[in-house]
């Protein structure tokens, strides 16, 4: 249970540490201060209930269609491949920064249900979100048959933790993210995760 928790802790962690629209979201909500509490806690809720969706409606599809968890693993692994070679790539290539400029009339003029709305919909329409909880943690879950709700906390758990810290640490990150070099070791970090996850993945076929 431990591992599988561990296990998921990490993964969960990898796939949401790399910065996008959503998290580029909450950031600027936490740099602003405004609705800070009701972003993050749309972000992390809409995560956990796509990770239990895919952690647990893979163990009920696999046993209508065996071949399908295979398929998701050696897709998940192939994935995650290119995923960290696309994050080694930055980490070489380097130039990102983070652009935090403070627009005090947009943040002043800002609605509590306009900041639910846009975060609602950066979160529900995006594929990528899907790709990640849905198929691929439920690709990886599967290996932990005894354990998968471990495995689902520990997803789950990252993904509370890491919101809560982007928000509430937002202005702590700035000066940090606003350098180039902080996101070049970001991104070596989250590729040597998603090749490890991808092996792992490879070798328990």
């Amino acid at each position: 249970m431990i591992n599988a928790a561990l296990t998921g802790f990490l993964t969960g962690l990898s796939l949401i540490v790399a910065i996008g629209a959503q998290n580029a979201f909450v950031l600027r909500q936490g740099l602003w201060r405004r609705h800070v509490l009701a972003v993050v806690l749309a972000c992390a809720f809409s995560d956990a209930l796509l990770i239990s969706v895919g952690v647990y409606a893979s163990a009920q599809i696999s046993q209508r269609i065996p071949a399908l968890l295979p398929l998701m693993r050696w897709g998940g692994a192939a994935f995650l491949t290119v995923y960290g070679a696309k994050a080694a790539w930055a980490a070489y290539k380097g130039g990102e920064h983070l652009d935090a400029a403070r627009n005090d009339a947009a943040r002043d003029s800002q609605s509590l249900r306009a900041a639910l709305l846009t975060c609602l919909a950066l979160t529900w329409l995006n594929p990528h979100v899907y790709l990640d909880t849905v198929v691929l943690l439920g690709a990886i879950s599967a290996r932990f048959a005894e354990a998968r709700a471990g495995f689902a906390l520990g997803a789950v758990t990252a993904s509370f933790l890491f919101f809560f810290a982007l928000g509430y640490g937002a202005r702590l990150l700035q000066p940090l993210f606003a350098r180039p070099r902080a996101w070049q070791l970001l991104d070596a970090l989250i590729a040597l995760v998603m090749w490890k996850i991808a092996l792992s993945l490879v070798l328990a076929g």
